[in-house]
């Protein structure tokens, strides 16, 4: 049995891994510390039986010491994050908090907890980061592996670059037992509707504009989320202290490819499920038209990497990590779940 405090875990990827970790390991206790921004949900983790919530800021150091103390945690699994471009360029400084020095609050936390009290215990700080710490590739260059030199473009990515030149160093200089997963692209259930699948599936349910962005050509691996959870457990598990590990869906494509499959998806579950037409009228495909009609061409954003792609060999060399579902049967089960969920997500969208 082991005790886990998992941060951001009322978010989209920190709440799958608190779903997958329990039925993964139904003996082991869970406490999610998140502050619930406008990403956390409560309603992510409810029904959890062994996860407990604790609504707080991971820059609240002393917070932090009290829960690792008090509940016995060993591991820690660190996803809390402000993590959307756009909004990044927008207001850089959220991000330079949660990112940079939240992720300082929590290295400081453990490194007291765990070494400076002499305990000894046994412990892991594991850390979650993106591709998007690479920047951008050309349409012929290498995948990105664990051995690529950062170069992080946008205000987002250079946070998370810094949090993980962090962990690296707390490790390096202090000792502390870290490992960090460097993931693609998610997407699954439970994502909030800023990110581009659940933006443009729900857009398309209502009628709305599904907004492409320059050419519609940049590319991006494509993780599902539950692989993701998979690939955090397996660095956890069989990680060795100090490395990283690029965790990827082996599904790249450009985002016109994505989108145009939102559509068909769409499309499809309209002529195939009885009761759709009634409950959103205003999506084209309750009239019988095509989806595809509502792309609509917008602005660059500014900034934009061209391609991200993922070499995740050492991970499946290293950590037996192989990705479970292919891109078109896990689109098509998300959307069935975006469907089969509205009540998780109809508060979070605009009238």
């Amino acid at each position: 049995m082991a005790n886990l405090l998992v941060t951001g875990g009322a978010g989209f990827i920190g709440g799958n891994f608190v779903h997958y970790w329990a039925k993964a390991h139904p003996d082991d206790a869970i406490v999610v510390l998140d502050c619930l921004t406008y990403a956390g949900n409560r309603s992510t983790i409810a029904g959890v039986e062994q996860a407990e919530l604790v609504v707080g800021d991971i820059r609240d150091t002393a917070l932090v010491e009290k829960l690792l103390a008090e509940r016995g945690i060993s591991t820690l699994v660190h996803f809390a994050a402000e993590s959307h471009v756009d909004r990044s360029i927008s207001g850089p400084d959220a991000f330079i908090d949660t990112n940079i020095l939240g992720t300082n609050s929590l290295l400081k936390a453990a490194r007291k907890v765990w070494l400076d009290s002499g305990s000894g215990v046994p412990h892991r700080f594991h850390h979650i980061s993106t591709d998007e710490v690479f920047g951008s590739l050309g349409p012929h260059d290498p995948a990105f592996s664990e051995a690529t030199p950062y170069a992080p473009n946008s205000p987002y990515s250079a946070s998370k670059a810094a949090s993980d030149h962090l962990v690296r160093a707390y490790h390096h200089t202090f000792g502390l037992e870290v490992t960090t997963t460097n993931c693609s692209n998610n997407y699954g259930p439970y994502q909030y509707p800023e990110k581009l699948i659940p933006l443009f599936l729900l857009n398309a349910l209502h009628g709305r504009n599904l907004p492409i962005y320059g050419d519609g050509m940049n590319v991006r691996d494509w993780l599902h989320v539950e692989d993701h959870c998979r690939g955090i457990e397996a660095a956890l598990l069989r990680g060795k202290p100090g490395e990283t590990y690029n965790i990827g869906g082996g599904e790249e494509l450009p985002n016109m490819a994505v989108i145009d499959r939102i559509c068909a998806e769409v499309d499809r579950a309209f002529a195939e499920i009885d009761g759709l037409a009634e409950r959103f009228p205003d999506a084209p495909a309750a009239q019988r038209r095509p989806t595809a009609e509502l792309k609509t061409f917008v602005t660059d954003r500014a900034g934009h990497d061209r391609r991200y792609a993922i070499d995740e060999t050492k991970a499946r060399a290293e950590l037996g990590y192989v990705p479970a579902h292919d891109f078109e049967s896990g689109l098509a089960g998300t959307l069935h779940w975006y469907l089969d969920n509205e009540a998780w997500w109809r508060p979070l969208v605009r009238a």
